[in-house]
């Protein structure tokens, strides 16, 4: 199958699935023009200061290309034939975010679709964080608003027959014929595109009274791109840039403080903008209104954490305190410096032999942070390509008119990886796996590069002594 002539193959898919769903996104949500087009200039400013530092973290052409976007559905089936369209895309469920758990709870379950091999990430880093209602979870829903919600969303019909199996013959295969590819792009980018069918008012605004994002996954007969999110090098930046354009952006940047080398991930939007909606009243008629659910996100990518990397930043984000109070802290968490981090096994990185590095003695037998203090390799950074669900649901949160009903009082649903799993009929894979495998490569590597025995990596305590 492979070898018919113009076969486009699942990177093609992802990278033409990406473009047309951009180019949807900007027709509907103009400002997200705006984010893109200011995020280009911080880029080309930042490059062009310093164009090592600017490409650490990824070339300004995988940077520039670089988009997550944002979808919900309600039910376990519909996660399932979310994740064969993304499968047609090469694109794997990494993590399980449990948002109901956040500061400012929502009631969903999250996981990212997205590509995990270092080559694809490089030629299309494409991300959906794709969230899943929780509609038996009592601190949000009760018995009878469960089951009306869920007869609801039994009812319709988000992806068309065609598009999964276009979407299961792609994963198949590694690709489709031409005319298949065009059809099955085209298919998945209106399967997001905002339905113009009318709102049913009441029913939108009973389950709005619970949570935002409940309305917008089961107030409607159809899903959509909630956000779409370039990537930026300077997001301190960016953020005054959209405000001196008269652009509202939410209260504050989400995640860890800047300064020093970059870990995790920065997020920030403009707020929810009032789209014109048809809205159908108890009586039948519809009127004229509008809606406030969709947003334009951005990021700043840093370094993965390890393991002891993130109890750190956990243990920074439950402290609270005030704003220098927690800039303090983190310092003396996460050092500024990358190499002080990765000698002292807080970040993810790839051990990289240095060539030029001259060859007039014995290669000390010592582990990886005297070889890099020493000279004898350097620590590449491992982009952090997942999420943050306290970030997640801060954002999703700031762009909400209310934060909704919720009783604590009732009890939760279970939820968790494997009921994710089980949804998808897929495994889903755990992100600090996936670094700590690139980071156990390359130091094998550079043990036989270097004719050292096996060489650990550094590990750090979860806090500082």
């Amino acid at each position: 199958m492979t070898g018919v002539a113009g076969f486009v193959g699942t990177t093609e898919l992802r990278a033409r699935f990406a473009a047309a769903l951009s180019a949807l996104y900007a027709t509907e949500v103009p400002a997200y023009g705006t984010l893109v087009e200011v995020a280009g200039q911080v880029n080309a400013d930042v490059l062009a200061q310093d164009p090592a530092a600017a490409q650490a973290l990824g070339s300004i052409e995988r940077v520039t290309a670089e988009r997550h976007g944002a979808i919900r559905v309600g039910t376990a089936r519909e996660l399932g034939q979310v994740g064969q369209v993304f499968a047609a895309l090469g694109m794997r469920p990494v993590g399980f975010y449990d948002l109901r758990e956040a500061g400012q709870p929502v009631p969903v379950v999250s996981t990212a679709f997205r590509p995990v091999d270092d080559d694809e990430l490089a030629a299309n880093p494409f991300r959906v964080f794709t969230s899943v209602l929780a509609t038996d979870d009592r601190r949000f829903f009760d018995a009878d608003l469960q089951a009306r919600l869920e007869e609801r969303l039994e009812a319709r019909e988000l992806f068309s027959p065609l598009l999964l199996t276009l979407s299961a013959r792609a994963e198949e295969d590694g690709g489709l014929a031409p005319e298949d590819a065009d059809a099955l792009v085209r298919l998945a980018t209106a399967a997001f595109a905002l339905s113009p069918e009318p709102v049913d008012a009441a029913w939108y605004a009973e389950l709005e009274r619970v949570s935002g994002v409940a309305a917008d996954i089961g107030g409607v007969g159809s899903t959509h791109v909630n956000h779409l999110t370039p990537r930026v090098l300077d997001i301190d930046a960016l953020y005054a840039r959209m405000t001196g354009r008269g652009v509202a952006m939410i209260d504050a940047i989400q995640g860890p403080p800047g300064g020093g080398a970059p870990v995790l991930l920065r997020q920030t939007s403009f707020r929810a903008l009032s789209e014109p909606r048809a809205m159908r009243d108890p009586d039948g008629s519809v009127r004229a209104g509008s809606l406030r659910v969709r947003f334009g996100e951005v990021e700043a990518r840093g370094c993965a954490l390890t393991p002891a990397g993130r109890a750190r930043y956990d243990a920074w984000m439950a402290a609270g305190g005030t704003p220098s109070e927690q800039d303090r802290l983190w310092r003396s968490l996460i050092p500024d410096d990358p190499d002080e981090q990765a000698a002292a096994g807080l970040t993810s990185v790839r051990w990289v032999p240095v060539a030029d590095r001259p060859r007039d003695g014995a290669v000390p037998a010592a582990d990886l942070a005297r070889l890099l203090a020493d000279g004898w390799v350097r620590a590449e950074p491992v982009v952090y390509e997942d999420f943050l669900p306290a970030s997640a649901a801060g954002i999703f949160a700031s762009n909400l008119d209310g934060t909704g009903e919720r009783d604590a009082s009732a009890g939760r649903s279970h939820r968790d990886a494997g009921w994710l799993a089980d949804a998808l009929g897929r495994e889903v894979l755990e992100p600090a796996d996936l670094y700590a495998a690139t980071s156990a490569a390359s130091a094998a590597e550079v043990a036989r590069v270097l004719d050292l025995p096996p060489l650990e990596q550094p590990v750090a305590p979860s806090a500082p002594a």
